[in-house]
């Protein structure tokens, strides 16, 4: 790694490190003046921010005449998403998920992704299905602000003191978010330049790189707020923020993007063969797990971690025609995801029992319904 690279590097992350810990600060505390749930905000404020370089990238791609590009970066970004930054976050602090997270936004994700994936299937997304997504994201927006829960104004009052008045206050924490938004941004291009930077003096082909690297690049944002936000015990965030970034990137980007190229975006057999099916089954998996003691532990954690690691070798293994792609393939098939299967089921079973035993001897069911 060259001096260049190594500032860059180096730049990049105290950018996203600051930068994270700035949105997260701001977020939490505008949420809490205006009465809006911190999920309501991780949803939409904070998850539009983060998935700004998806929507950068997606755009530009198209605008050049390569919007399939646009395509794989979704795909890739939102299943970086679930499976490593929640996977990472996780590691970190469990994740209390809560039950309306479980009852409306994952089924909606899961809805969303299998959307993407019918009107897939002829090979193209077309301007007027590019409309579709955009006014279905207007929909779930307006959905989340109407069934946002408020927050005490005890709470908001505490935020609020020792920054002046009410409107001072809105003005600063934003002021907080915009700022701490750019150095996300900043900092996620600078760690990408010097990443790509570093694996072509390696001589890693640019397919590889676009396969890996630009997918988590782009994710990067997330990554660093979701990791903060757990660190920081805004759990909400965390979760929101990938969920929320999910659906931006299936609705707004691909709506835009689909809306920009001037043939659509053009859907390659080899990802309605897997890699469109695969977001689709990350984003179905998400509620059994969610649904599991409506937390997601370590131990799912590091689930998540090992099937992204998994889903990276079988990419690397594939763009590079190795002989091991087969047998590896065969391994998650036939042992890999049975197992985990196996695992979800019975911790889903003893769930249900956990939460059905209080009830059973007269007292509250310890999952409260947010």
């Amino acid at each position: 790694m060259g001096a260049l690279d190594a500032a860059f590097f180096l730049g990049g992350l105290v950018l996203l490190v600051g930068g994270a810990e700035l949105l997260v600060r701001g977020a939490s505390r505008l949420a809490s003046q205006l009465g809006i749930s911190p999920l309501v905000v991780g949803l939409t404020v904070v998850a539009l921010g983060t998935s700004s370089p998806e929507i950068a990238v997606s755009v530009a791609s198209a605008a050049s005449g390569s919007p399939e590009l646009a395509l794989g970066n979704v795909i890739g970004s939102n299943i970086a998403n679930v499976l490593l930054i929640l996977g990472l976050s996780a590691l970190i602090t469990p994740l209390v998920v809560r039950s309306r997270i479980i009852r409306i936004d994952v089924p909606v994700l899961m809805a969303t992704s299998a959307l993407v994936l019918v009107i897939s299937l002829n090979g193209v997304l077309s301007k007027v299905e590019g409309v579709v997504l955009l006014l279905l994201l207007a929909l779930y927006v307006v959905m989340l602000f109407r069934m946002s829960g408020r927050v005490s104004p005890v709470v908001a009052a505490e935020f609020a003191r020792g920054l002046g008045t009410p409107q001072q206050a809105h003005v600063r924490n934003a002021a907080t978010i915009v700022l701490g938004l750019f150095m996300l941004l900043k900092g996620s291009d600078l760690l990408l330049t010097a990443a790509v930077s570093v694996a072509s003096s390696m001589g890693v082909s640019e397919l590889v790189i676009g396969l890996t690297l630009v997918a988590v690049g782009t994710s990067l944002p997330e990554i660093a707020t979701s990791v903060l936000a757990a660190i920081r015990n805004e759990r909400d965030i965390a979760v929101g923020n990938v969920i929320g970034s999910n659906m931006i990137n299936l609705l707004a980007v691909l709506g835009v993007t689909a809306l920009v190229a001037p043939g659509g975006i053009p859907v390659p057999p080899g990802v309605l063969d897997f890699d469109l099916p695969f977001m689709v089954a990350v984003a179905v998996a998400c509620l059994p797990i969610f649904m599991t003691g409506h937390q997601i532990g370590r131990r799912y954690g590091a689930l998540f971690l090992g099937y992204y690691l998994a889903y990276t070798a079988y990419l690397l293994l594939k763009a590079a025609e190795h002989d091991a792609l087969a047998p590896f393939s065969a391994v998650m098939a036939w042992f890999v995801v049975p197992l985990t299967l196996v695992t979800l089921a019975s911790g889903l079973y003893r769930s249900r029992t956990v939460k059905r035993a209080p009830s059973d001897s007269g007292r509250a069911s310890p999952h409260e319904s947010h």
